[in-house]
């Protein structure tokens, strides 16, 4: 069973970890952040790639 993330929670335990004081007024915003990143890093981590792929050594544009 996979975790769910709950970027309420992650905000609310990173805010104590890192001794943050995050505003009220600012919170739901820092929450719906922390969601958009979330979704960010999903649609990475399901990017199929295949076993042979290795990361690029020096990025060439």
């Amino acid at each position: 069973m996979a975790d769910t993330f709950e970027p309420k929670a992650h905000v609310a335990h990173m805010e104590k970890m890192l001794g943050l004081t995050i505003e009220e007024d600012w919170r739901p915003v820092v929450e719906m952040h922390i969601a958009a990143i979330e979704k960010a890093a999903e649609a990475v981590l399901d990017f199929p790639l295949e076993d042979h792929a290795e990361a690029a050594p020096v990025f060439v544009p």
